[in-house]
Parts: C-alpha cells; structure tokens; sequence
C-alpha cells in the first residue's frame, strides 16, 4: 500500500501509511485507540475505499477488480459476527459448504469438536472467539485480516493461536493482525500508528 489516507466523516484517520508485505510474512499493528486500526483493515479488506492513495496486490489497485480480491482475503472483525440461535456447527456450514472445506478438522484445530451442537448463545467470550477463528481457517485465502484476534482468549489458547499463524505462515500465507496485547507471531513486521495531529497536507 502508498501514501494511505483515509477519513472518518469529516476526522483524518490515517495519513500517508505505507507498508508491503510478502508470501509467508505477518504484520502486526499497534496504535492509541483512534489510531485507525480497524480503518486500515477495512481498506485492505475492500471494505472501503481509500481517500488518498492506492492498495495493491500482486501489482494490481484492488479497487479495479475488488470481487477477486475479496477471494483472496479471510476476515475476521472485532465482532464474532456469529448467529447465537444456530449451534455452533450450523454457524460454519455455509463457509464449509461455500469452500468444499472440512469443518470438523477446523473444530479440532480450535478446540471446540465437543461443543459442535451447542447453540453459540450459550458459549463463552473465547468459546465464539474460537468458533469466528474456525471460519476463518475453512476460507482457503491467501491473507488474512485479524481485528484482534486474541479478544476473549486465555493464555493457553493464545499459544495455540500462535501454531495457527506459524503453520499458515509456513504455506505461504501472509497474516494482518491488529493487537493491544502481545501476539505469538515469530519475526513479524510491525507498524506503529498513531492520529494523525492535522489536516494540512493530508492528501
């Protein structure tokens, strides 16, 4: 990505951020509450389009074929984003079904094979957290997007989220993550943002 800016309303969220990233690479970023965070993963994730300057992938602006790009990207919000009267299961079948991907392998990988039929409103914090982190392994994408992945997670399933990383990593998989807490990434990237102070030069 180039010279980014990006307002909220009328608030300069983001100012001129630049940053690559390549096959097997993660970056980590890290910035104040307002800092544009979220922002910026939505932006990379097409989810919004930027006010100043141009995302790439492969050297192509993904605001010219944003359907494809979309394809290559797995999401994961701030919010589970998941339906608390569907068990768990039924809450990954579309995905599973969408990307012919084998749900109960991304259960096991998670943790949660014995809670497949429990409806996710009676699940705890880092039970959805888990189950939203189980969709994101049945897309096979090339990048993530993480919004704090590690929200609700004790510690022992934080470290097990780092064999999740390391592992896609190793296939080739780049990894975007934001984070207030330490993340078990090995040799990742990191990108310090912070607000932007005015609105002069901002584009």
């Amino acid at each position: 990505m180039t010279n980014i800016s990006a307002f909220r309303g009328e608030k300069l969220v983001l100012k001129k951020v630049n940053f690559s990233l390549s096959s097997g690479e993660s970056l980590i970023i890290k910035g104040p509450n307002g800092a544009g965070k979220s922002t910026l993963l939505r932006l990379l994730a097409g989810l919004r389009s930027v006010d100043a300057g141009q995302i790439t992938w492969n050297n192509q602006n993904i605001a010219e074929y944003s359907y494809e790009h979309s394809q290559n990207i797995a999401w994961l919000s701030h919010q589970d984003s998941l339906k608390p009267a569907l068990t768990v299961k039924e809450n990954l079948q579309l995905t599973s079904q969408i990307y012919k991907t084998d749900l109960y392998a991304a259960l096991k990988t998670v943790n949660l094979t014995h809670m497949a039929d429990i409806p996710t409103r009676m699940l705890s914090a880092g039970q959805k957290r888990r189950t939203a982190l189980a969709r994101i392994l049945l897309k096979p994408a090339q990048l993530w997007l993480l919004d704090e992945p590690s929200v609700g997670l004790d510690q022992e399933t934080i470290q097990q989220l780092g064999c999740i990383f390391e592992n896609f990593n190793q296939q080739g998989g780049m990894i975007i993550t934001t984070t207030h807490v330490p993340l078990p990434l090995q040799n990742s990237k990191v990108l310090h943002l912070t607000p932007p102070t005015s609105m002069a030069s901002a584009l």
